[in-house]
Protein backbone atom coordinates (compact mmCIF):
# COMPACT_ATOMS: atom_id res chain seq x y z
CA UNK A 1 0.00 0.00 0.00
CA UNK A 2 1.09 3.75 -0.58
CA UNK A 3 -0.22 6.99 0.08
CA UNK A 4 -3.68 7.56 -0.05
CA UNK A 5 -5.07 9.55 -2.82
CA UNK A 6 -7.84 12.34 -2.69
CA UNK A 7 -11.65 10.52 -1.88
CA UNK A 8 -13.93 14.00 -2.36
CA UNK A 9 -17.21 14.26 -0.91
CA UNK A 10 -19.28 16.92 -2.00
CA UNK A 11 -22.07 18.47 0.16
CA UNK A 12 -24.49 21.15 0.71
CA UNK A 13 -24.72 22.27 4.51
CA UNK A 14 -28.21 23.61 3.34
CA UNK A 15 -29.62 20.20 1.97
CA UNK A 16 -27.20 18.06 3.91
CA UNK A 17 -28.52 18.23 6.99
CA UNK A 18 -32.01 19.71 6.41
CA UNK A 19 -34.34 17.20 7.92
CA UNK A 20 -37.71 18.42 6.82
CA UNK A 21 -39.64 16.97 4.25
CA UNK A 22 -42.15 19.35 3.23
CA UNK A 23 -40.45 19.57 -0.20
CA UNK A 24 -42.96 22.60 -1.00
CA UNK A 25 -41.91 23.77 -4.39
CA UNK A 26 -40.37 27.36 -4.04
CA UNK A 27 -40.90 26.80 -0.31
CA UNK A 28 -39.83 29.44 2.49
CA UNK A 29 -36.80 27.91 4.74
CA UNK A 30 -39.85 28.03 7.72
CA UNK A 31 -41.48 25.50 5.47
CA UNK A 32 -39.24 23.29 3.70
CA UNK A 33 -36.29 23.36 6.41
CA UNK A 34 -32.35 24.07 5.84
CA UNK A 35 -29.76 22.30 7.02
CA UNK A 36 -27.37 23.82 9.25
CA UNK A 37 -23.05 23.71 10.23
CA UNK A 38 -24.53 22.14 13.49
CA UNK A 39 -25.89 19.45 11.89
CA UNK A 40 -22.75 17.79 10.31
CA UNK A 41 -22.24 16.87 13.69
CA UNK A 42 -19.37 14.22 14.80
CA UNK A 43 -21.59 11.52 14.30
CA UNK A 44 -22.26 12.73 10.69
CA UNK A 45 -18.54 12.65 9.51
CA UNK A 46 -18.15 9.67 10.88
CA UNK A 47 -20.19 8.05 8.64
CA UNK A 48 -18.36 10.19 5.74
CA UNK A 49 -14.63 9.49 6.51
CA UNK A 50 -15.97 5.51 6.69
CA UNK A 51 -16.51 5.62 3.03
CA UNK A 52 -12.71 5.99 2.88
CA UNK A 53 -13.11 9.70 2.24
CA UNK A 54 -10.69 12.63 2.64
CA UNK A 55 -12.01 15.55 1.73
CA UNK A 56 -15.22 17.16 2.05
CA UNK A 57 -16.08 20.24 -0.30
CA UNK A 58 -18.61 21.87 1.46
CA UNK A 59 -20.43 23.77 -1.26
CA UNK A 60 -22.76 26.89 -0.73
CA UNK A 61 -20.61 28.13 2.36
CA UNK A 62 -19.74 31.96 1.65
CA UNK A 63 -22.81 34.34 1.96
CA UNK A 64 -24.93 34.31 -1.22
CA UNK A 65 -27.45 36.15 -2.14
CA UNK A 66 -31.16 35.05 -1.14
CA UNK A 67 -34.66 35.86 -0.68
CA UNK A 68 -34.70 34.99 2.82
CA UNK A 69 -34.67 38.34 4.89
CA UNK A 70 -31.89 38.95 7.25
CA UNK A 71 -32.13 42.48 7.59
CA UNK A 72 -32.36 42.43 11.19
CA UNK A 73 -28.71 41.25 11.32
CA UNK A 74 -27.27 44.07 9.43
CA UNK A 75 -27.70 42.03 6.30
CA UNK A 76 -29.24 44.06 3.32
CA UNK A 77 -32.45 42.25 1.86
CA UNK A 78 -31.93 40.55 -1.74
CA UNK A 79 -33.56 41.82 -5.09
CA UNK A 80 -36.24 39.13 -6.34
CA UNK A 81 -35.43 39.94 -9.76
CA UNK A 82 -32.45 39.03 -9.68
CA UNK A 83 -31.86 36.43 -7.34
CA UNK A 84 -32.45 32.30 -8.93
CA UNK A 85 -34.82 30.70 -6.96
CA UNK A 86 -35.90 31.37 -2.98
CA UNK A 87 -32.36 30.38 -1.45
CA UNK A 88 -30.51 31.43 -4.46
CA UNK A 89 -27.84 29.99 -6.28
CA UNK A 90 -23.93 29.36 -4.30
CA UNK A 91 -22.31 30.89 -6.84
CA UNK A 92 -23.81 34.36 -6.68
CA UNK A 93 -21.61 35.42 -3.82
CA UNK A 94 -22.84 38.57 -2.38
CA UNK A 95 -20.04 38.56 0.67
CA UNK A 96 -16.82 37.38 0.26
CA UNK A 97 -16.26 37.86 3.91
CA UNK A 98 -19.39 36.09 5.64
CA UNK A 99 -20.93 32.63 5.31
CA UNK A 100 -24.14 31.98 4.83
CA UNK A 101 -26.78 32.73 7.47
CA UNK A 102 -28.77 29.84 6.44
CA UNK A 103 -26.47 27.74 8.08
CA UNK A 104 -26.02 29.01 11.31
CA UNK A 105 -28.46 27.90 14.53
CA UNK A 106 -27.28 31.52 15.96
CA UNK A 107 -27.07 34.08 13.22
CA UNK A 108 -24.90 36.47 15.06
CA UNK A 109 -22.30 33.51 15.75
CA UNK A 110 -22.50 32.22 11.72
CA UNK A 111 -18.70 32.57 11.56
CA UNK A 112 -17.94 30.68 14.47
CA UNK A 113 -19.83 27.79 14.07
CA UNK A 114 -18.29 27.13 10.35
CA UNK A 115 -15.04 27.31 12.14
CA UNK A 116 -16.11 24.65 14.65
CA UNK A 117 -17.08 22.52 11.71
CA UNK A 118 -13.43 22.94 10.17
CA UNK A 119 -12.19 21.51 13.70
CA UNK A 120 -14.79 18.58 13.72
CA UNK A 121 -13.84 17.85 9.91
CA UNK A 122 -9.95 17.66 10.80
CA UNK A 123 -10.91 16.12 13.86
CA UNK A 124 -11.97 13.22 11.85
CA UNK A 125 -8.76 13.33 9.31
CA UNK A 126 -10.36 15.16 6.47
CA UNK A 127 -9.56 18.03 4.84
CA UNK A 128 -11.72 21.15 4.14
CA UNK A 129 -12.57 22.12 1.00
CA UNK A 130 -14.81 25.55 -0.05
CA UNK A 131 -16.02 27.14 -3.18
CA UNK A 132 -13.88 30.36 -5.01
CA UNK A 133 -15.82 31.77 -7.56
CA UNK A 134 -13.85 34.52 -9.52
CA UNK A 135 -15.48 34.91 -12.47
CA UNK A 136 -18.56 36.83 -10.84
CA UNK A 137 -20.57 38.19 -7.82
CA UNK A 138 -23.79 38.68 -7.19
CA UNK A 139 -25.25 41.53 -9.04
CA UNK A 140 -26.26 43.38 -5.26
CA UNK A 141 -22.47 42.54 -3.94
CA UNK A 142 -21.44 44.27 -1.06
CA UNK A 143 -19.44 43.16 1.86
CA UNK A 144 -20.94 44.06 5.46
CA UNK A 145 -18.09 41.96 6.87
CA UNK A 146 -14.61 42.92 5.36
CA UNK A 147 -11.98 43.28 7.83
CA UNK A 148 -11.14 46.79 7.83
CA UNK A 149 -8.50 48.03 5.25
CA UNK A 150 -10.60 46.00 2.68
CA UNK A 151 -12.31 48.04 -0.51
CA UNK A 152 -15.44 46.31 -1.93
CA UNK A 153 -15.18 45.47 -4.92
CA UNK A 154 -16.10 48.67 -7.36
CA UNK A 155 -15.43 51.20 -4.53
CA UNK A 156 -13.41 53.26 -6.79
CA UNK A 157 -14.32 52.00 -10.18
CA UNK A 158 -14.51 54.69 -13.30
CA UNK A 159 -18.21 53.94 -14.70
CA UNK A 160 -18.37 55.67 -17.51
CA UNK A 161 -15.88 53.55 -18.98
CA UNK A 162 -16.68 49.95 -20.39
CA UNK A 163 -13.51 48.56 -19.43
CA UNK A 164 -10.74 49.88 -17.63
CA UNK A 165 -7.72 47.70 -16.00
CA UNK A 166 -8.29 49.54 -13.20
CA UNK A 167 -11.64 49.11 -12.69
CA UNK A 168 -13.32 45.76 -10.86
CA UNK A 169 -16.60 45.60 -12.67
CA UNK A 170 -16.98 46.09 -16.66
CA UNK A 171 -19.75 48.57 -17.80
CA UNK A 172 -22.36 49.79 -20.50
CA UNK A 173 -22.13 53.37 -19.83
CA UNK A 174 -25.20 55.37 -19.58
CA UNK A 175 -27.80 52.85 -20.10
CA UNK A 176 -29.72 51.44 -16.87
CA UNK A 177 -29.74 48.09 -16.13
CA UNK A 178 -33.00 45.85 -17.65
CA UNK A 179 -34.33 42.98 -16.06
CA UNK A 180 -34.52 39.81 -18.37
CA UNK A 181 -37.71 39.24 -20.17
CA UNK A 182 -39.45 36.49 -18.62
CA UNK A 183 -41.33 33.54 -19.48
CA UNK A 184 -43.47 30.85 -18.84
CA UNK A 185 -46.01 30.81 -16.07
CA UNK A 186 -45.82 32.49 -12.82
CA UNK A 187 -44.33 30.93 -9.76
CA UNK A 188 -44.70 31.83 -5.85
CA UNK A 189 -41.67 34.48 -6.56
CA UNK A 190 -43.63 36.10 -9.06
CA UNK A 191 -45.63 38.56 -6.75
CA UNK A 192 -42.00 39.33 -5.54
CA UNK A 193 -40.89 40.89 -8.84
CA UNK A 194 -41.44 44.30 -9.92
CA UNK A 195 -39.40 44.25 -13.29
CA UNK A 196 -36.81 46.65 -11.79
CA UNK A 197 -33.16 46.65 -10.51
CA UNK A 198 -31.08 49.78 -9.80
CA UNK A 199 -28.33 49.72 -11.18
CA UNK A 200 -26.67 52.67 -12.64
CA UNK A 201 -24.87 52.32 -15.51
CA UNK A 202 -25.73 48.40 -16.45
CA UNK A 203 -22.79 45.93 -15.07
CA UNK A 204 -21.47 43.31 -17.57
CA UNK A 205 -23.67 39.97 -16.89
CA UNK A 206 -21.53 37.54 -15.58
CA UNK A 207 -21.44 34.86 -18.42
CA UNK A 208 -19.45 37.48 -20.55
CA UNK A 209 -22.93 39.26 -21.44
CA UNK A 210 -21.60 43.14 -22.35
CA UNK A 211 -25.36 44.82 -23.04
CA UNK A 212 -27.70 46.22 -20.32
CA UNK A 213 -30.33 43.05 -20.75
CA UNK A 214 -29.50 39.62 -20.36
CA UNK A 215 -31.03 37.09 -21.15
CA UNK A 216 -33.22 34.98 -19.14
CA UNK A 217 -30.99 32.01 -19.69
CA UNK A 218 -28.53 33.98 -18.92
CA UNK A 219 -26.25 34.23 -15.48
CA UNK A 220 -28.36 37.32 -15.03
CA UNK A 221 -28.19 37.40 -10.84
CA UNK A 222 -24.25 37.94 -11.60
CA UNK A 223 -21.98 40.53 -12.95
CA UNK A 224 -18.74 39.83 -14.56
CA UNK A 225 -15.61 40.82 -12.51
CA UNK A 226 -12.56 42.45 -14.59
CA UNK A 227 -9.26 40.82 -14.76
CA UNK A 228 -7.92 43.12 -17.31
CA UNK A 229 -9.36 41.76 -20.34
CA UNK A 230 -10.85 43.87 -22.14
CA UNK A 231 -13.36 41.76 -24.05
CA UNK A 232 -15.07 44.27 -26.28
CA UNK A 233 -12.12 45.58 -28.17
CA UNK A 234 -10.13 41.96 -29.17
CA UNK A 235 -9.20 40.57 -25.87
CA UNK A 236 -6.71 43.01 -25.54
CA UNK A 237 -4.80 41.86 -21.80
CA UNK A 238 -3.71 44.70 -19.57
CA UNK A 239 -1.93 42.72 -16.73
CA UNK A 240 1.01 45.43 -15.93
CA UNK A 241 0.84 46.94 -13.84
CA UNK A 242 -1.15 44.11 -11.81
CA UNK A 243 -4.94 45.03 -11.65
CA UNK A 244 -6.13 45.61 -8.33
CA UNK A 245 -8.86 43.48 -8.48
CA UNK A 246 -6.12 40.17 -8.83
CA UNK A 247 -4.75 41.96 -5.03
CA UNK A 248 -8.48 41.53 -3.64
CA UNK A 249 -8.83 38.33 -4.70
CA UNK A 250 -5.61 37.11 -3.69
CA UNK A 251 -7.10 38.96 0.09
CA UNK A 252 -10.28 36.78 0.03
CA UNK A 253 -8.27 33.37 -0.71
CA UNK A 254 -5.82 34.55 2.24
CA UNK A 255 -8.63 35.24 4.62
CA UNK A 256 -10.29 31.42 3.99
CA UNK A 257 -6.85 30.24 3.97
CA UNK A 258 -6.41 31.54 7.70
CA UNK A 259 -9.34 29.70 9.12
CA UNK A 260 -7.16 26.60 7.91
CA UNK A 261 -9.00 25.35 4.85
CA UNK A 262 -7.67 22.88 3.16
CA UNK A 263 -8.31 24.00 -0.76
CA UNK A 264 -10.76 25.77 -2.84
CA UNK A 265 -12.50 24.41 -5.78
CA UNK A 266 -12.62 26.91 -8.27
CA UNK A 267 -15.30 27.86 -10.09
CA UNK A 268 -15.23 28.03 -14.21
CA UNK A 269 -11.89 28.85 -14.20
CA UNK A 270 -11.49 28.89 -17.91
CA UNK A 271 -13.65 32.19 -17.67
CA UNK A 272 -10.30 34.06 -15.94
CA UNK A 273 -7.07 34.61 -17.56
CA UNK A 274 -3.83 31.97 -16.70
CA UNK A 275 -2.13 34.92 -15.99
CA UNK A 276 -4.23 35.48 -12.72
CA UNK A 277 -3.67 31.46 -11.64
CA UNK A 278 -0.06 31.67 -12.52
CA UNK A 279 0.06 34.51 -10.19
CA UNK A 280 -2.28 34.36 -7.23
CA UNK A 281 -1.53 30.31 -6.61
CA UNK A 282 1.95 30.66 -5.74
CA UNK A 283 1.25 34.37 -4.09
CA UNK A 284 -1.41 32.48 -1.42
CA UNK A 285 0.78 29.41 -1.55
CA UNK A 286 3.81 31.95 0.46
CA UNK A 287 1.72 31.69 3.90
CA UNK A 288 -0.15 28.65 2.82
CA UNK A 289 1.74 26.17 1.12
CA UNK A 290 -0.12 23.00 0.96
CA UNK A 291 -3.34 24.73 -0.04
CA UNK A 292 -5.09 22.43 -3.06
CA UNK A 293 -6.35 24.28 -6.19
CA UNK A 294 -9.07 22.32 -8.30
CA UNK A 295 -10.57 23.99 -11.15
CA UNK A 296 -13.53 23.27 -13.28
CA UNK A 297 -12.75 23.19 -16.29
CA UNK A 298 -14.32 21.69 -19.76
CA UNK A 299 -11.61 22.81 -22.59
CA UNK A 300 -9.39 20.21 -23.12
CA UNK A 301 -7.58 21.99 -25.42
CA UNK A 302 -6.45 23.81 -22.48
CA UNK A 303 -6.06 21.75 -19.45
CA UNK A 304 -2.71 21.76 -19.64
CA UNK A 305 -2.14 25.80 -19.89
CA UNK A 306 -4.33 25.50 -16.09
CA UNK A 307 -2.25 22.72 -14.80
CA UNK A 308 1.46 23.82 -15.71
CA UNK A 309 1.37 27.64 -16.17
CA UNK A 310 -1.64 28.33 -13.80
CA UNK A 311 -0.71 26.12 -11.22
CA UNK A 312 -3.99 23.95 -10.93
CA UNK A 313 -3.27 20.53 -8.37
CA UNK A 314 -6.24 19.06 -10.50
CA UNK A 315 -8.86 20.19 -12.93
CA UNK A 316 -12.31 18.95 -13.84
CA UNK A 317 -12.83 15.72 -16.12
CA UNK A 318 -16.35 16.14 -17.14
CA UNK A 319 -15.96 16.79 -21.18
CA UNK A 320 -13.74 13.64 -21.92
CA UNK A 321 -14.57 10.92 -19.34
CA UNK A 322 -17.96 12.26 -17.66
CA UNK A 323 -19.73 12.49 -20.99
CA UNK A 324 -18.58 9.03 -22.41
CA UNK A 325 -19.32 6.78 -19.30
CA UNK A 326 -22.44 8.56 -19.39
CA UNK A 327 -22.77 7.66 -22.60
CA UNK A 328 -22.44 3.82 -21.57
CA UNK A 329 -24.82 4.55 -18.57
CA UNK A 330 -27.26 5.24 -20.46
CA UNK A 331 -26.61 2.65 -23.06
CA UNK A 332 -27.09 5.18 -25.69
CA UNK A 333 -26.93 4.01 -29.06
CA UNK A 334 -23.50 5.89 -29.87
CA UNK A 335 -22.25 4.73 -26.37
CA UNK A 336 -18.39 3.56 -26.84
CA UNK A 337 -15.83 2.16 -24.68
CA UNK A 338 -13.38 4.28 -27.07
CA UNK A 339 -14.15 7.39 -25.10
CA UNK A 340 -12.25 6.25 -21.99
CA UNK A 341 -9.35 5.47 -24.58
CA UNK A 342 -8.98 8.55 -25.93
CA UNK A 343 -9.63 10.33 -22.70
CA UNK A 344 -6.14 8.72 -21.10
CA UNK A 345 -3.93 7.96 -24.49
CA UNK A 346 -4.75 11.63 -25.94
CA UNK A 347 -6.55 13.90 -24.05
CA UNK A 348 -5.32 14.08 -20.61
CA UNK A 349 -2.16 11.95 -21.74
CA UNK A 350 0.93 12.58 -19.20
CA UNK A 351 -1.31 14.16 -16.40
CA UNK A 352 -4.07 11.83 -15.30
CA UNK A 353 -3.41 11.84 -12.21
CA UNK A 354 -4.67 15.37 -11.83
CA UNK A 355 -7.84 14.91 -13.11
CA UNK A 356 -10.79 14.84 -11.19
CA UNK A 357 -13.06 12.04 -12.02
CA UNK A 358 -16.96 11.63 -10.92
CA UNK A 359 -20.38 10.50 -11.93
CA UNK A 360 -22.23 13.48 -9.70
CA UNK A 361 -22.25 16.77 -8.82
CA UNK A 362 -24.50 19.82 -8.50
CA UNK A 363 -24.68 20.39 -12.03
CA UNK A 364 -24.82 17.16 -13.36
CA UNK A 365 -27.73 14.99 -12.80
CA UNK A 366 -28.19 12.32 -10.76
CA UNK A 367 -27.61 8.91 -11.76
CA UNK A 368 -30.57 7.47 -10.52
CA UNK A 369 -33.14 10.21 -11.80
CA UNK A 370 -35.20 9.30 -14.58
CA UNK A 371 -33.23 11.71 -17.39
CA UNK A 372 -30.18 9.87 -16.39
CA UNK A 373 -29.93 5.94 -15.66
CA UNK A 374 -33.42 5.95 -13.89
CA UNK A 375 -31.26 3.20 -11.83
CA UNK A 376 -27.92 3.98 -9.53
CA UNK A 377 -26.92 0.24 -10.33
CA UNK A 378 -26.37 1.18 -13.53
CA UNK A 379 -23.43 3.53 -12.72
CA UNK A 380 -21.09 0.85 -10.95
CA UNK A 381 -19.28 -0.81 -13.75
CA UNK A 382 -18.64 3.76 -14.49
CA UNK A 383 -17.72 4.34 -11.34
CA UNK A 384 -15.00 1.75 -10.81
CA UNK A 385 -13.62 3.25 -14.16
CA UNK A 386 -13.06 6.52 -12.48
CA UNK A 387 -11.97 5.60 -9.59
CA UNK A 388 -9.24 3.42 -11.04
CA UNK A 389 -8.44 4.91 -14.41
CA UNK A 390 -5.83 7.21 -12.47
CA UNK A 391 -4.46 7.99 -8.97
CA UNK A 392 -5.47 11.20 -8.95
CA UNK A 393 -8.91 12.61 -7.39
CA UNK A 394 -12.36 10.79 -7.41
CA UNK A 395 -15.44 12.30 -6.23
CA UNK A 396 -18.72 11.19 -4.75
CA UNK A 397 -21.89 13.58 -4.30
CA UNK A 398 -23.80 13.13 -1.22
CA UNK A 399 -26.88 11.25 -1.84
CA UNK A 400 -25.19 9.03 -5.07
CA UNK A 401 -23.85 6.43 -2.34
CA UNK A 402 -27.60 5.71 -1.69
CA UNK A 403 -28.96 6.68 -5.04
CA UNK A 404 -31.03 9.77 -4.74
CA UNK A 405 -32.90 10.24 -7.54
CA UNK A 406 -33.71 13.90 -7.53
CA UNK A 407 -37.38 13.48 -7.88
CA UNK A 408 -39.90 16.68 -7.95
CA UNK A 409 -40.66 20.08 -9.17
CA UNK A 410 -38.08 21.86 -6.37
CA UNK A 411 -38.25 25.41 -8.02
CA UNK A 412 -36.41 27.60 -10.20
CA UNK A 413 -34.38 24.61 -11.11
CA UNK A 414 -37.76 22.70 -12.25
CA UNK A 415 -38.06 18.80 -12.45
CA UNK A 416 -34.40 18.86 -14.22
CA UNK A 417 -33.00 15.43 -12.83
CA UNK A 418 -30.68 17.60 -10.32
CA UNK A 419 -31.28 18.39 -6.58
CA UNK A 420 -31.87 22.27 -6.31
CA UNK A 421 -29.13 24.73 -5.68
CA UNK A 422 -31.37 27.40 -5.91
CA UNK A 423 -34.15 26.56 -3.40
CA UNK A 424 -34.51 25.07 0.63
CA UNK A 425 -35.21 21.11 -0.05
CA UNK A 426 -34.94 17.81 1.70
CA UNK A 427 -33.30 15.20 -0.08
CA UNK A 428 -35.53 12.20 1.30
CA UNK A 429 -32.66 9.59 0.00
CA UNK A 430 -29.80 10.66 2.09
CA UNK A 431 -32.88 11.65 4.97
CA UNK A 432 -33.17 7.96 4.78
CA UNK A 433 -29.47 7.63 5.69
CA UNK A 434 -29.27 11.04 7.86
CA UNK A 435 -32.59 8.94 10.41
CA UNK A 436 -33.10 12.13 11.81
CA UNK A 437 -29.46 13.15 12.35
CA UNK A 438 -28.63 9.59 14.15
CA UNK A 439 -26.67 9.12 10.42
CA UNK A 440 -27.10 5.46 11.24
CA UNK A 441 -28.88 4.57 8.05
CA UNK A 442 -31.53 2.37 9.70
CA UNK A 443 -34.34 4.08 7.16
CA UNK A 444 -32.20 2.87 4.10
CA UNK A 445 -33.60 -0.11 2.08
CA UNK A 446 -31.75 -3.28 1.42
CA UNK A 447 -30.57 -2.69 -2.07
CA UNK A 448 -29.96 0.89 -0.21
CA UNK A 449 -27.26 -0.93 2.01
CA UNK A 450 -25.51 -3.13 -0.53
CA UNK A 451 -25.38 0.09 -2.78
CA UNK A 452 -23.54 2.48 -0.26
CA UNK A 453 -21.56 -0.89 1.05
CA UNK A 454 -20.49 -1.46 -2.44
CA UNK A 455 -19.39 2.30 -2.78
CA UNK A 456 -17.21 2.10 0.85
CA UNK A 457 -15.80 -0.87 -0.60
CA UNK A 458 -14.38 0.89 -3.86
CA UNK A 459 -13.15 3.32 -2.02
CA UNK A 460 -11.51 1.05 0.49
CA UNK A 461 -9.50 -0.64 -2.69
CA UNK A 462 -8.82 2.19 -4.71
CA UNK A 463 -8.19 4.80 -1.88
CA UNK A 464 -4.79 3.49 -0.99
CA UNK A 465 -3.64 0.69 -3.60
CA UNK A 466 -0.20 1.41 -5.23
CA UNK A 467 -0.95 0.51 -8.53
CA UNK A 468 -4.01 3.01 -8.98
CA UNK A 469 -2.27 5.87 -7.45
CA UNK A 470 1.30 5.34 -9.31
CA UNK A 471 1.32 2.33 -11.30
CA UNK A 472 1.41 2.51 -15.29
CA UNK A 473 -1.93 1.45 -17.28
CA UNK A 474 -2.13 -0.90 -20.18
CA UNK A 475 -5.32 -1.56 -21.98
CA UNK A 476 -6.15 -5.11 -22.69
CA UNK A 477 -8.13 -5.46 -25.83
CA UNK A 478 -11.50 -7.18 -25.44
CA UNK A 479 -12.71 -6.01 -29.21
CA UNK A 480 -16.15 -4.72 -27.43
CA UNK A 481 -18.30 -1.76 -27.93
CA UNK A 482 -19.72 -1.99 -24.14
CA UNK A 483 -17.02 -3.92 -22.33
CA UNK A 484 -13.57 -2.11 -21.46
CA UNK A 485 -10.41 -3.57 -19.40
CA UNK A 486 -7.32 -2.41 -18.71
CA UNK A 487 -4.67 -3.31 -16.28
CA UNK A 488 -2.68 -0.95 -13.08
CA UNK A 489 0.57 -2.22 -12.38
CA UNK A 490 4.02 -1.29 -10.49
CA UNK A 491 7.20 -3.15 -10.59
CA UNK A 492 5.61 -5.75 -7.63
CA UNK A 493 1.63 -5.20 -8.23
CA UNK A 494 -0.91 -5.94 -10.84
CA UNK A 495 -4.75 -5.13 -10.80
CA UNK A 496 -7.07 -6.42 -13.74
CA UNK A 497 -9.71 -3.74 -14.03
CA UNK A 498 -12.96 -5.34 -16.13
CA UNK A 499 -15.90 -3.42 -16.75
CA UNK A 500 -18.99 -4.30 -18.75
CA UNK A 501 -21.76 -1.82 -19.29
CA UNK A 502 -23.57 -4.51 -21.28
CA UNK A 503 -27.13 -4.80 -19.88
CA UNK A 504 -28.07 -8.31 -20.92
CA UNK A 505 -25.37 -10.35 -21.93
CA UNK A 506 -22.11 -11.67 -19.08
CA UNK A 507 -18.29 -10.75 -20.79
CA UNK A 508 -17.32 -14.07 -20.68
CA UNK A 509 -13.73 -14.21 -22.50
CA UNK A 510 -10.21 -15.17 -21.75
CA UNK A 511 -7.61 -12.68 -21.45
CA UNK A 512 -4.19 -13.57 -22.28
CA UNK A 513 -1.70 -12.04 -20.02
CA UNK A 514 1.13 -9.79 -21.37
CA UNK A 515 4.59 -11.34 -21.18
CA UNK A 516 5.80 -8.18 -19.56
CA UNK A 517 3.30 -8.90 -16.89
CA UNK A 518 3.52 -11.96 -16.03
CA UNK A 519 7.31 -11.49 -15.30
CA UNK A 520 6.07 -9.13 -12.51
CA UNK A 521 5.72 -12.01 -10.30
CA UNK A 522 4.00 -15.64 -10.25
CA UNK A 523 0.27 -15.74 -11.09
CA UNK A 524 -1.45 -17.11 -8.16
CA UNK A 525 -5.48 -16.76 -6.72
CA UNK A 526 -6.69 -14.44 -8.81
CA UNK A 527 -9.25 -12.55 -6.87
CA UNK A 528 -11.92 -9.60 -7.40
CA UNK A 529 -11.10 -7.33 -4.74
CA UNK A 530 -14.40 -5.85 -5.00
CA UNK A 531 -16.75 -8.94 -3.92
CA UNK A 532 -13.84 -11.46 -2.80
CA UNK A 533 -14.31 -13.55 -5.59
CA UNK A 534 -11.75 -15.97 -7.22
CA UNK A 535 -11.06 -15.99 -10.96
CA UNK A 536 -10.13 -19.17 -12.80
CA UNK A 537 -6.88 -19.07 -14.24
CA UNK A 538 -5.12 -21.41 -16.48
CA UNK A 539 -2.74 -21.90 -19.36
CA UNK A 540 -1.74 -18.17 -19.05
CA UNK A 541 -5.09 -16.89 -19.28
CA UNK A 542 -7.61 -15.12 -16.87
CA UNK A 543 -11.26 -16.59 -17.37
CA UNK A 544 -13.59 -13.93 -17.26
CA UNK A 545 -17.06 -13.86 -16.07
CA UNK A 546 -18.53 -10.66 -15.85
CA UNK A 547 -22.56 -10.05 -15.27
CA UNK A 548 -23.95 -7.20 -16.99
CA UNK A 549 -23.74 -3.69 -15.61
CA UNK A 550 -20.91 -4.46 -12.94
CA UNK A 551 -17.18 -4.60 -13.07
CA UNK A 552 -14.16 -6.46 -11.37
CA UNK A 553 -10.92 -5.42 -10.03
CA UNK A 554 -8.99 -8.67 -10.07
CA UNK A 555 -5.46 -8.70 -7.78
CA UNK A 556 -3.35 -11.30 -9.94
Amino acid sequence: MAQSRPVIYQLLPRLFGNKQNNNIPYGTIAENGSGKFNDIDEKALQGIRELGITDVWYTGVIAHASLTDYSAYGIPKDDADVVKGRAGSPYAIRDYYDVDPDLATDVNHRMQEFEALISRTHEQGMKVLIDFVPNHVARHYQSQARPDGVQDFGATDDNSKSFSPANDYYYVPGKPFLTPVTQGPENPLTALQDHYFNEVPAKATGNNVFSQQPKIDDWYETVKLNYGVDYVNGESKHFDPIPGLWHKMAAILNYWADKNIDGFRCDMVEMVPVEFWQWVIPEVRKNHPDLIFIGEAYNPTVYKDYLLTGHFDYLYDKVGLYDGLKKLIRNQEDADVKAISKVWQEESKDFGNRMLRFLENHDEERIASSGFAGNAQHALPAMVISATLSGGPVMVYFGQEVGEPAKGQEGFGGDDNRTTIFDYWGVPEHQKWMNNGAFDGALLTEEQRQLRGYYKKLMEVCGQDDAIINGEILEIPLYEQRAYAFVRYTASRRLLVVANFGRAQALQKSVVIPDALRDIKEIQNPTDLLTGTMVEYHDQELMLNVPPMTAQIIEF
